[in-house]
Protein backbone atom coordinates (compact mmCIF):
# COMPACT_ATOMS: atom_id res chain seq x y z
CA UNK A 1 0.00 0.00 0.00
CA UNK A 2 1.38 3.15 -0.75
CA UNK A 3 1.69 5.89 1.81
CA UNK A 4 1.67 10.13 0.96
CA UNK A 5 4.25 11.87 2.48
CA UNK A 6 2.95 14.78 4.17
CA UNK A 7 3.95 17.89 2.79
CA UNK A 8 5.67 20.66 5.27
CA UNK A 9 3.56 22.59 7.52
CA UNK A 10 5.17 25.96 5.61
CA UNK A 11 6.37 26.77 2.13
CA UNK A 12 8.50 29.61 1.92
CA UNK A 13 9.13 31.14 -1.87
CA UNK A 14 12.06 33.74 -2.13
CA UNK A 15 14.18 35.21 -4.18
CA UNK A 16 15.18 38.36 -5.95
CA UNK A 17 12.67 40.52 -7.89
CA UNK A 18 11.21 39.91 -11.05
CA UNK A 19 12.74 36.10 -10.67
CA UNK A 20 8.93 34.51 -10.43
CA UNK A 21 8.31 34.10 -6.94
CA UNK A 22 4.64 35.39 -6.87
CA UNK A 23 3.30 33.02 -9.95
CA UNK A 24 4.89 29.63 -8.61
CA UNK A 25 3.96 30.57 -4.78
CA UNK A 26 0.37 30.48 -6.56
CA UNK A 27 0.85 27.41 -8.88
CA UNK A 28 2.25 25.99 -4.92
CA UNK A 29 -1.04 27.46 -3.08
CA UNK A 30 -3.49 25.66 -6.21
CA UNK A 31 -1.69 22.42 -6.13
CA UNK A 32 -1.63 22.12 -2.32
CA UNK A 33 -4.45 23.48 -0.95
CA UNK A 34 -2.96 26.64 0.28
CA UNK A 35 -3.32 30.43 0.56
CA UNK A 36 -0.09 32.83 0.34
CA UNK A 37 0.94 35.44 2.80
CA UNK A 38 2.79 38.42 1.21
CA UNK A 39 5.68 38.70 2.30
CA UNK A 40 7.15 42.00 0.37
CA UNK A 41 7.06 44.61 2.49
CA UNK A 42 5.67 47.26 0.07
CA UNK A 43 2.57 45.31 -1.05
CA UNK A 44 1.43 46.21 2.38
CA UNK A 45 0.23 49.33 1.51
CA UNK A 46 -3.14 49.56 0.35
CA UNK A 47 -2.81 51.05 -3.55
CA UNK A 48 0.52 50.67 -4.35
CA UNK A 49 -0.30 47.77 -7.08
CA UNK A 50 1.64 48.66 -10.79
CA UNK A 51 5.18 49.37 -9.01
CA UNK A 52 4.87 46.56 -6.79
CA UNK A 53 4.39 43.93 -9.21
CA UNK A 54 1.10 42.88 -6.99
CA UNK A 55 -0.77 40.53 -8.66
CA UNK A 56 -4.42 40.96 -9.73
CA UNK A 57 -7.15 39.15 -9.05
CA UNK A 58 -7.83 37.17 -11.70
CA UNK A 59 -3.54 36.34 -11.63
CA UNK A 60 -4.08 34.83 -7.89
CA UNK A 61 -6.53 32.07 -9.78
CA UNK A 62 -8.56 31.83 -7.18
CA UNK A 63 -5.83 31.51 -3.82
CA UNK A 64 -6.77 33.18 -1.17
CA UNK A 65 -4.01 36.20 -0.64
CA UNK A 66 -3.34 37.06 2.83
CA UNK A 67 -1.33 40.88 4.37
CA UNK A 68 -1.90 42.42 0.99
CA UNK A 69 -3.32 46.27 0.73
CA UNK A 70 -3.31 46.56 4.74
CA UNK A 71 -1.53 49.87 5.74
CA UNK A 72 -1.90 53.39 4.44
CA UNK A 73 1.13 54.78 2.50
CA UNK A 74 1.67 57.65 5.41
CA UNK A 75 2.49 54.43 7.49
CA UNK A 76 6.03 53.57 8.36
CA UNK A 77 6.71 49.62 8.22
CA UNK A 78 7.18 47.87 11.06
CA UNK A 79 8.85 44.69 10.98
CA UNK A 80 7.67 43.46 14.51
CA UNK A 81 4.35 44.25 13.79
CA UNK A 82 4.35 42.10 10.11
CA UNK A 83 5.54 39.01 12.58
CA UNK A 84 2.34 39.48 14.77
CA UNK A 85 0.29 39.50 11.48
CA UNK A 86 2.13 37.09 8.93
CA UNK A 87 2.40 34.14 12.23
CA UNK A 88 -1.13 34.54 13.13
CA UNK A 89 -2.15 33.62 9.60
CA UNK A 90 0.14 31.12 9.23
CA UNK A 91 -1.33 29.66 12.78
CA UNK A 92 -4.94 30.44 11.47
CA UNK A 93 -3.91 28.42 7.95
CA UNK A 94 -2.41 25.25 9.96
CA UNK A 95 -5.20 25.05 12.41
CA UNK A 96 -7.65 24.85 9.40
CA UNK A 97 -5.34 22.37 7.73
CA UNK A 98 -4.67 24.67 4.97
CA UNK A 99 -0.83 24.98 3.43
CA UNK A 100 0.12 28.09 4.14
CA UNK A 101 2.60 29.85 1.14
CA UNK A 102 4.72 32.62 2.03
CA UNK A 103 5.42 34.79 -0.87
CA UNK A 104 8.10 37.46 -1.22
CA UNK A 105 11.60 38.97 -1.66
CA UNK A 106 11.95 41.30 1.76
CA UNK A 107 14.66 39.20 3.69
CA UNK A 108 13.80 40.36 7.34
CA UNK A 109 10.30 40.02 6.95
CA UNK A 110 10.82 36.27 6.19
CA UNK A 111 12.87 35.81 8.87
CA UNK A 112 10.84 37.65 11.44
CA UNK A 113 7.52 35.26 9.75
CA UNK A 114 9.18 31.99 10.55
CA UNK A 115 12.50 32.28 12.37
CA UNK A 116 13.40 32.67 16.38
CA UNK A 117 13.34 36.52 16.16
CA UNK A 118 12.71 39.27 18.30
CA UNK A 119 13.12 42.62 17.36
CA UNK A 120 14.62 45.16 19.65
CA UNK A 121 12.15 48.13 21.16
CA UNK A 122 12.55 51.71 20.38
CA UNK A 123 13.66 54.21 22.83
CA UNK A 124 11.91 57.47 21.86
CA UNK A 125 14.83 59.96 22.62
CA UNK A 126 17.61 57.98 20.94
CA UNK A 127 14.94 57.85 17.64
CA UNK A 128 14.18 61.25 18.31
CA UNK A 129 17.98 62.56 18.39
CA UNK A 130 18.79 60.53 15.19
CA UNK A 131 15.98 61.59 13.04
CA UNK A 132 17.15 64.81 13.75
CA UNK A 133 20.50 64.41 12.96
CA UNK A 134 19.37 63.13 9.49
CA UNK A 135 17.60 65.83 8.74
CA UNK A 136 20.37 68.09 9.78
CA UNK A 137 23.32 65.43 8.00
CA UNK A 138 21.87 63.41 5.44
CA UNK A 139 21.33 59.81 5.32
CA UNK A 140 25.43 59.35 3.73
CA UNK A 141 26.83 60.80 6.92
CA UNK A 142 24.91 58.67 8.94
CA UNK A 143 25.72 55.96 6.90
CA UNK A 144 29.50 56.07 7.40
CA UNK A 145 28.73 55.91 11.06
CA UNK A 146 26.64 52.70 10.52
CA UNK A 147 29.83 51.30 8.39
CA UNK A 148 32.19 51.95 11.21
CA UNK A 149 29.85 50.31 14.02
CA UNK A 150 28.68 47.22 12.11
CA UNK A 151 30.07 47.29 8.58
CA UNK A 152 27.81 44.19 7.79
CA UNK A 153 24.91 46.13 8.16
CA UNK A 154 25.93 48.80 6.45
CA UNK A 155 26.59 46.89 3.01
CA UNK A 156 22.81 45.50 3.44
CA UNK A 157 21.21 49.02 4.18
CA UNK A 158 21.46 51.29 0.59
CA UNK A 159 23.15 54.41 1.55
CA UNK A 160 20.11 56.76 0.96
CA UNK A 161 17.72 54.71 2.81
CA UNK A 162 17.59 57.05 5.68
CA UNK A 163 15.12 55.39 7.76
CA UNK A 164 16.73 52.20 8.07
CA UNK A 165 20.48 53.44 8.94
CA UNK A 166 18.03 55.21 11.87
CA UNK A 167 16.81 52.00 12.93
CA UNK A 168 20.46 50.28 12.51
CA UNK A 169 22.03 53.16 14.54
CA UNK A 170 18.97 52.85 16.92
CA UNK A 171 19.49 49.22 18.19
CA UNK A 172 22.86 49.62 18.19
CA UNK A 173 22.81 52.18 20.89
CA UNK A 174 19.91 50.95 22.93
CA UNK A 175 21.74 47.03 22.91
CA UNK A 176 25.36 47.95 22.82
CA UNK A 177 25.94 45.15 19.93
CA UNK A 178 25.73 45.84 15.97
CA UNK A 179 22.57 45.76 14.77
CA UNK A 180 23.36 42.50 12.36
CA UNK A 181 24.23 40.92 15.57
CA UNK A 182 20.45 40.99 16.78
CA UNK A 183 20.14 38.60 14.46
CA UNK A 184 20.30 35.13 15.79
CA UNK A 185 20.89 31.85 13.62
CA UNK A 186 18.47 30.10 11.67
CA UNK A 187 16.36 28.54 14.20
CA UNK A 188 12.68 28.37 12.86
CA UNK A 189 9.35 28.61 14.58
CA UNK A 190 7.90 26.14 11.85
CA UNK A 191 8.63 23.18 9.64
CA UNK A 192 9.36 24.78 6.95
CA UNK A 193 10.62 24.12 3.05
CA UNK A 194 12.12 27.43 1.66
CA UNK A 195 12.49 27.70 -2.20
CA UNK A 196 14.89 30.64 -3.69
CA UNK A 197 13.84 30.97 -6.87
CA UNK A 198 17.57 32.07 -9.42
CA UNK A 199 17.58 33.32 -12.53
CA UNK A 200 21.20 34.40 -13.72
CA UNK A 201 21.97 37.91 -13.55
CA UNK A 202 21.75 38.89 -17.10
CA UNK A 203 18.52 37.50 -17.36
CA UNK A 204 17.03 38.75 -14.30
CA UNK A 205 18.86 42.30 -15.43
CA UNK A 206 16.68 42.06 -18.54
CA UNK A 207 13.08 41.10 -16.72
CA UNK A 208 13.26 43.91 -14.43
CA UNK A 209 13.68 46.70 -17.28
CA UNK A 210 11.34 44.88 -18.93
CA UNK A 211 9.58 45.37 -15.90
CA UNK A 212 9.89 48.85 -15.75
CA UNK A 213 8.66 49.75 -19.07
CA UNK A 214 5.20 47.72 -18.31
CA UNK A 215 4.83 49.67 -15.17
CA UNK A 216 4.95 52.62 -17.18
CA UNK A 217 2.58 51.46 -19.88
CA UNK A 218 0.27 50.68 -17.19
CA UNK A 219 0.02 53.81 -15.52
CA UNK A 220 2.68 53.92 -12.87
CA UNK A 221 3.15 57.80 -12.78
CA UNK A 222 -1.19 58.07 -12.48
CA UNK A 223 -0.95 55.79 -10.03
CA UNK A 224 1.59 57.55 -7.77
CA UNK A 225 -0.21 60.98 -8.00
CA UNK A 226 -3.48 59.33 -6.67
CA UNK A 227 -0.90 58.11 -3.58
CA UNK A 228 0.29 61.70 -3.48
CA UNK A 229 -2.94 62.74 -2.68
CA UNK A 230 -3.33 60.25 -0.06
CA UNK A 231 -0.26 61.64 1.63
CA UNK A 232 2.60 59.39 -0.25
CA UNK A 233 4.89 61.75 -0.17
CA UNK A 234 4.65 61.97 3.88
CA UNK A 235 4.86 58.25 4.57
CA UNK A 236 8.40 57.91 5.63
CA UNK A 237 8.44 53.96 4.22
CA UNK A 238 6.23 53.89 1.10
CA UNK A 239 7.93 56.81 -0.39
CA UNK A 240 10.83 55.18 -0.53
CA UNK A 241 9.77 52.20 -2.44
CA UNK A 242 11.37 51.70 -5.89
CA UNK A 243 9.73 53.53 -8.89
CA UNK A 244 7.48 55.37 -6.43
CA UNK A 245 10.60 57.48 -4.97
CA UNK A 246 11.65 58.43 -8.71
CA UNK A 247 7.84 59.32 -9.93
CA UNK A 248 7.60 61.68 -7.07
CA UNK A 249 10.72 63.29 -7.95
CA UNK A 250 9.66 63.15 -11.57
CA UNK A 251 6.42 64.88 -10.54
CA UNK A 252 8.16 67.76 -8.39
CA UNK A 253 10.09 68.43 -11.57
CA UNK A 254 13.37 67.60 -9.88
CA UNK A 255 13.69 64.73 -13.24
CA UNK A 256 12.18 64.03 -16.66
CA UNK A 257 10.14 61.00 -17.30
CA UNK A 258 12.71 59.33 -18.85
CA UNK A 259 15.33 59.97 -16.27
CA UNK A 260 13.01 58.37 -13.48
CA UNK A 261 12.42 55.52 -15.29
CA UNK A 262 16.32 55.03 -15.86
CA UNK A 263 16.99 55.51 -12.18
CA UNK A 264 13.86 52.77 -11.75
CA UNK A 265 16.03 50.36 -13.25
CA UNK A 266 19.29 51.31 -11.56
CA UNK A 267 17.72 50.92 -8.16
CA UNK A 268 15.89 47.39 -8.97
CA UNK A 269 19.07 45.58 -10.43
CA UNK A 270 21.12 47.31 -7.02
CA UNK A 271 17.92 46.21 -5.18
CA UNK A 272 17.84 42.47 -6.64
CA UNK A 273 21.49 42.21 -5.99
CA UNK A 274 21.59 43.01 -1.96
CA UNK A 275 18.28 40.57 -1.92
CA UNK A 276 19.93 37.37 -3.74
CA UNK A 277 22.94 38.10 -1.27
CA UNK A 278 20.92 38.05 1.79
CA UNK A 279 18.54 34.81 0.75
CA UNK A 280 22.02 33.23 -0.45
CA UNK A 281 23.18 33.40 3.08
CA UNK A 282 20.37 31.10 4.35
CA UNK A 283 21.57 27.50 3.85
CA UNK A 284 18.07 26.43 4.41
CA UNK A 285 17.03 27.68 1.23
CA UNK A 286 16.70 25.29 -1.79
CA UNK A 287 17.66 26.91 -4.88
CA UNK A 288 15.85 26.21 -8.26
CA UNK A 289 16.42 27.61 -11.61
CA UNK A 290 13.99 29.99 -12.65
CA UNK A 291 15.34 31.17 -15.91
CA UNK A 292 12.75 31.58 -18.93
CA UNK A 293 14.32 27.60 -20.14
CA UNK A 294 13.36 26.03 -16.92
CA UNK A 295 10.00 28.17 -16.34
CA UNK A 296 7.31 25.33 -17.25
CA UNK A 297 8.84 23.04 -15.16
CA UNK A 298 9.72 25.14 -12.11
CA UNK A 299 6.35 24.03 -10.01
CA UNK A 300 6.83 20.49 -10.39
CA UNK A 301 10.38 20.33 -9.52
CA UNK A 302 9.61 22.85 -6.41
CA UNK A 303 6.48 20.24 -5.57
CA UNK A 304 9.39 16.96 -5.71
CA UNK A 305 10.65 19.40 -3.11
CA UNK A 306 7.55 20.17 -1.06
CA UNK A 307 5.95 16.84 -1.28
CA UNK A 308 8.70 13.79 -2.48
CA UNK A 309 7.82 11.29 -4.70
CA UNK A 310 5.24 8.36 -2.94
CA UNK A 311 7.01 5.57 -2.00
CA UNK A 312 5.75 1.61 -1.84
Amino acid sequence: MNTAVPAPRVIAVVGPTAAGKSDLGVALARHLGGEVVNADSMQLYRGMDIGTAKLTVPERQGVPHHLLDIWDVTRAANVAEYQRLARAEIDRLLAEGRTPVLVGGSGLYVRGALDALDFPGTDPEVRARLEAELAEHGSGALHARLAAADPEAARAILAGNGRRIVRALEVIEITGRPFTANLPGHEAVYDTVQIGVDVARPELDERIARRVDRMWEEGLVDEVRRLEDAGLREGRTASRALGYQQVLAQLAGECTEQEARDATVRATKRFARRQDSWFRRDPRVHWLSGAAADRAELPERALALVAPPVTA
